[in-house]
């Protein structure tokens, strides 16, 4: 029996996780031509085609398949592995949070902070994300929670969200637009002014274009970012209406008002959730708890 080449399996399981060459280089940190050789490697040595590859994507074989099956398993029991050994009971181990930088800013700050006085000695790492991005990242193993908003349709089945916190959505405007300050704007009358929101990557932008197609109306925003902070800047400075969350303006000044609308924005909410296929350490599990204690 030849030895086992842990590194080619490596390689094999991200190829095959993601069916992109150029994404589990990423993961793994080296060239694409480096994954190429090590799969054909594999091939080599187990004399067996495990991917079909074509200019416009990749594809497992019926043998990539049955070796998947296989390996999966075994990536997870390592990681579960590495989880323990690194979950030292002083330290709680580490953490892996995904958010987005307005959730990170705006909700999460408190609670990394209340984590990181109890457990001074555990390794947290955040990883800055739009929500829609961090459903990917907790489905592929990348990331051990993630604070999202919610309803989240990007969210796998392996996905256990627990909903913590509700909040409203709003519009708002720079004292260019103060003729608009008391006045309740139907949806289609704010189209006649720039919307500023975030891009085609975030649920946000994905919820309002929904909103506004349930209303018959065509959103075609003026400009589209990937920061709530600077849609508030811009907003401030007269570019345009900004579309963002409630929480988020609490506390910057007078420059900027609310605008009222005819029709009723659905509640969204933040969730924190886990992959329920992967082990939790032990400081995933104690960051958990300060919100399954009081969700909602």
């Amino acid at each position: 029996m030849t030895d086992i080449n842990y590194e080619l399996y490596k390689v094999f399981y991200h190829v095959a996780s993601t069916l992109n060459f150029s994404e589990a280089s990423k993961r793994l940190f080296i060239s694409q031509s480096a994954v190429s050789q090590s799969i054909k490697t594999l091939e080599r040595r187990l004399d067996q085609t495990l991917f079909i590859r074509s200019t416009k994507k990749v594809q497992l074989t019926p043998e990539g398949e049955i070796l998947m099956r296989h390996i999966e398993p075994a990536m997870n029991l390592i990681r579960k592995g590495e989880t323990q050994l690194l979950d030292a009971a002083s330290t709680g181990g580490q953490i892996r949070i995904g958010a987005s930088d307005t959730i990170c800013r705006y909700f999460l700050i408190p609670y990394l902070e209340r984590f990181h006085k109890a457990f001074p000695g555990a390794h947290i790492k955040v990883i800055n994300q739009t929500s829609m991005k961090c459903a990917e990242l907790l489905q592929n193993g990348l990331v051990d929670l993630i604070v999202v908003n919610y309803p989240n349709n990007h969210l796998g089945a392996s996905a256990s969200a627990i909903r913590i916190r509700k909040f409203h959505d709003v519009f708002i405007a720079g004292n260019t637009f103060s003729e608009l300050k008391g006045q309740t704007l139907s949806f289609a009358q704010l189209l006649r002014y720039p919307i500023l929101m975030l891009d085609k990557n975030s649920t946000t932008n994905e919820f309002l274009h929904q909103v506004f197609q349930q209303h018959q109306l065509d959103l075609v925003p003026e400009i589209e970012l990937t920061s709530n902070d600077l849609l508030i800047d811009l907003a401030r400075i007269g570019l345009g209406i900004a579309f963002v969350p409630d929480y988020c303006i609490s506390a910057k000044g007078d420059k900027i008002f609310q605008l009222q609308t005819r029709e009723e924005l659905p509640e969204r909410e933040l969730a924190i959730a886990y992959n329920e296929h992967l082990p939790l350490s032990r400081a995933s599990m104690e960051f958990l708890s300060y919100f399954q204690n009081s969700s909602r």
